[in-house]
């Protein structure tokens, strides 16, 4: 039988190991972004150049207006899809974190519930109403986690869903 020490470490090693893995998700989504941001600005760059050496040999106004427009319109197809793309790479990862909180509070909730139900399990208690009382707050304990845990999930899609809906249009 483990510790209640043991216990509590096990605990903490799991939030530990969630809070990890969203600091790593964190740092590969804006990784990501970064190199999109990059190559889109090189594209960009050297879209301007050539832009800018076919202007300095054209004499024709009108065919410098066609160059300009043309020019014009490939960067913006360019920052339109660059953005787009950074659009769903973030709903990714925001599905991706919600999907994580939601089980790190569902398996958490359930940890500290069994963490303290062997705790009482343990103690030398005689009184069959203090053992009730006892049994009756791990009940409320553990209704509250579940609803806490759906509160949190329900609020955390709520809060997501707009970013989904803006991007799929």
């Amino acid at each position: 039988m483990a510790t209640k020490q043991d216990q509590i470490n096990e605990l903490q090693k799991k939030n530990l190991e969630a809070a990890v893995r969203l600091a790593q998700m964190s740092i590969e989504n804006s990784q990501r972004i970064m190199e999109l941001q990059v190559a889109v600005a090189k594209s960009l760059f050297e879209e301007g150049v050539e832009n800018a050496k076919a202007l300095s040999s054209v004499k024709d106004p009108k065919q410098a207006i066609e160059l300009r427009t043309q020019y014009a319109q490939s960067t913006t197809e360019k920052m339109l899809s660059c953005a787009r793309e950074m659009a769903e790479l973030t709903n990714r990862t925001q599905a991706e974190v919600g999907k994580l909180v939601g089980e790190q509070l569902s398996t958490g909730g359930k940890d500290m519930f069994e963490a303290m139900q062997k705790m009482f399990t343990g103690m030398p208690i005689t009184d069959q109403n203090a053992m009730t009382a006892l049994q009756t707050a791990m009940d409320t304990t553990r209704s509250a986690f579940e609803q806490m845990t759906r509160a949190s999930s329900e609020a955390f899609q709520m809060f997501t869903q707009p970013v989904t809906t803006k991007t799929k249009k």
